[in-house]
């Protein structure tokens, strides 16, 4: 029985590349560096990020952590070559959870493993969350590459984020003073951001398109563009809006579970929501999934954002300045509805229809 020599294996012939992992990290070197914020101006290699709170102005701060990553999204990225996007949905997923608590997103790690590492797919995704880190000013100061043959295909790999922010103490969100009759502003979503993509896909499979070929409900557009559009980032706006009127007093990322999911996550007990599904109009991706898988408004409405990536609570003499503020910002909010009491059954009511 023949064999290989003895003491002759090396961990590159075991799938592991080392070389290529330490090219990679002197490759991404610059994006990381343009990413940088006060707090946060140490160089990526160590063996942990550094972050200074009292340089980023912060007194007494409460920190906020998050993580998340990109869902079955990432099945799409893989078999189309696009990765230099889906950065932007593992910073988004987790940045906007952060601001939603009233924090102000700090600094962000990310977490790639793949079967077999390839430079450019690596550079690719961390262009996409550089991006990311910066359109939400934050920070990112560190990672993880793992390589791990046998785990995951050669061309597989999955993405995972986590994001710290920071409030000063006493501003945390959601506060304590909500009511009924608070009106709910919704700032519409860039389409499906990064959920609901095993139900997405599925349909797209049963309807026999292909990632290149033109998006029936988008012209112009392949439907690989139209999957893998990212998911919009609420940081700025939603902060300018928080420090500046001082009126929100609540917001809820619409994420899986859509709307009946997150939004009782931030009333308190007894209380509940009625939103108004006339005043949405959703991305015509969400009409043609509806259609073509037959999937019904309920089921929609539970699995999907279905054009809504945040709801904020303000009290009803507040809401003006609230829109005024995030109209400023190019949010394109709007009043969908109010919060209600509570008496037992679901949570989250709704009047009109959404595919109407």
């Amino acid at each position: 029985m023949s064999g290989p020599a003895k003491n002759g294996l090396t961990y590159a012939e075991a799938g592991v590349d080392i070389d290529a992992g330490n090219a990679m990290v002197e490759a991404i070197k610059p994006l990381v560096k343009a990413t940088r914020r006060p707090g946060a101006d140490a160089e990526i290699g160590g063996f942990g990020g550094l972050f200074d709170l009292k340089a980023a102005g912060f007194s007494d701060p409460i920190l906020v952590a998050a993580n998340d990553g990109v869902g079955t999204k990432v099945k799409i990225a893989i078999e189309t070559g696009i990765h230099d996007t889906i950065g932007i949905d593992l910073v988004a997923m987790c940045v906007n959870d952060i601001v939603v608590q009233g924090a102000e997103p700090l600094f962000f790690l990310d977490y790639f493993a793949t079967g077999k590492l390839t430079q450019r797919t690596g550079v690719d995704i961390v262009k996409g969350i550089a991006e990311g880190c910066r359109m939400a000013g934050c920070a990112l100061i560190g990672g993880e590459t793992a390589e791990m043959p046998g785990l995951y295909a050669v061309n597989d790999y999955d993405l995972a984020g986590f994001a710290v922010g920071a409030a000063e103490r006493g501003q945390l969100l959601p506060r304590r003073d909500i009511a009924p009759g608070d009106l709910l502003i919704a700032l519409p979503s860039s389409g499906l951001h990064s959920n609901g993509f095993s139900l997405a896909r599925k349909v797209v499979a049963l309807s026999g398109l292909g990632w290149a070929e033109e998006a029936p409900f988008a012209p112009g557009l392949s439907m690989s563009a139209a999957f893998l559009t990212p998911t919009r980032i609420y940081v700025k706006p939603l902060l300018a809006a928080i420090r500046e009127t001082g009126a929100i007093k609540a917001m809820a990322h619409i994420t899986g579970g859509g709307f009946p999911d997150n939004i009782p996550r931030v009333l308190p007990d007894g209380l509940g929501a009625m939103l108004d599904l006339d005043a949405i109009t959703p991305p015509a991706i969400f009409r043609w999934l509806s259609e073509a898988g037959g999937v019904a408004e309920r089921e929609m409405l539970r699995t999907f954002n279905c054009g809504v990536g945040m709801v904020l609570v303000v009290a009803p003499g507040e809401a003006d300045a609230v829109l005024a503020k995030l109209g400023e910002r190019n949010t394109a909010p709007f009043v969908a509805g109010e919060v209600t009491a509570h008496q037992g059954g679901e949570r989250v009511g709704y009047r009109g229809a959404l595919l109407r």
